[in-house]
């Protein structure tokens, strides 16, 4: 019996356990984080799935400390698979399993190395994305390609929404590639790391809104940071105005370098640097969730400047 050990977070480290299970793989344990308490944790736990199928779980600080890289090689597994586990493995890990160490990444490597490729991908303007299973090296992100699964990202699709398809790509490329891994015939295809870059972490301030940037810049960051993500913010006038959904709308050149806010035929739009127009859907203005057609009652203006 193949036996693996599976480093593994959020929902795509849920969906691939349960793939290596449905495949008869033997866990001998499973790796996961603590929940950060400041964290909006909106995605299923590892560890549940694990505790359902009495699989042993561990949290550990530092996977890579002497003794915790002991106990994983007196498993002795045959794999090694990491499925959104957030924390570097070392050298020293990687080369315990005897058939190797493989990730499961959200993004067409290589393209998009590093970290949030879905959320990148979105503010990059990207019309597809998917998940690629690969071998494992100490560089980030630049192993061998083993299988790999595309999906599109629709023009108004959020982050969240992209990232439901990015799990179930990430299952299917994982279900096609197993059985190969584990007969030892699965192709390894070393990447050209020219065709793609490497992304760092965001933070929430990361999300503030720029309105002199073209209108589809402005579109593409508000819905790869909205909700469940901190969303996409300005500041204005002592109020602090969230957009949680946008609709990328129309351009108009002859206004453009007026970015500001207007209520037009029952609709609230914001036009930004370029002139193009974002619709916006859905908003919170200091806290309270608001009716984007209320915002100009509210504010006493409209249209309201952004400058």
């Amino acid at each position: 019996m193949t036996t693996a050990v599976v480093f593994a977070y959020h929902n795509v480290g849920a969906r691939c356990l349960r793939v290596l299970l449905a495949h008869g793989v033997n866990l001998a344990l499973v790796v996961t984080h603590e929940d950060n308490p400041n964290e909006n944790i909106w995605f299923e736990h590892v560890a549940d799935v694990a505790h359902d199928y009495g699989i042993p779980v561990a949290t550990p600080e530092d996977p890579n400390t002497e003794e915790f890289t002991a106990r994983l090689a007196a498993l002795k597994p045959d794999f090694f698979f990491s499925f959104y586990y957030r924390l570097m493995l070392k050298p020293s890990l990687l080369e315990i399993p005897r058939r190797g160490s493989y990730n499961m990444h959200g993004s067409l490597l290589p393209k998009y190395r590093g970290r949030v490729p879905v959320n990148w991908a979105i503010i990059k303007g990207e019309r597809e994305t998917g998940a690629t299973l690969h071998r494992m090296v100490e560089k980030p992100d630049a192993g061998e390609i083993v299988s790999q699964q595309s999906v599109p990202i629709l023009p108004d699709d959020t982050a969240g929404e992209v990232f439901n398809k990015v799990t179930l790509a990430a299952e299917i490329a994982l279900c096609g590639a197993l059985p190969l891994l584990i007969a030892g015939h699965a192709p390894h295809l070393k990447p050209d790391l020219r065709q793609g870059s490497y992304f760092g972490g965001r933070k929430a301030e990361d999300g503030r809104i720029d309105w002199s940037r073209p209108a589809a810049e402005v579109h593409n960051l508000i819905r790869a940071v909205a909700p469940p993500y901190p969303g996409a913010f300005c500041e204005f006038a002592g109020h602090k105005l969230v957009i949680t959904r946008s609709l990328g709308v129309a351009f108009a050149p002859e206004v453009a370098g007026k970015p500001q806010l207007m209520l037009d035929d029952g609709r609230l739009f914001a036009r930004c640097g370029d002139g193009g127009l974002v619709r916006i859907l859905s908003l919170i203005l200091d806290g309270e969730t608001l009716d984007p057609v209320s915002l100009p009652l509210r504010l006493g203006a409209n249209p309201i400047s952004l400058n």
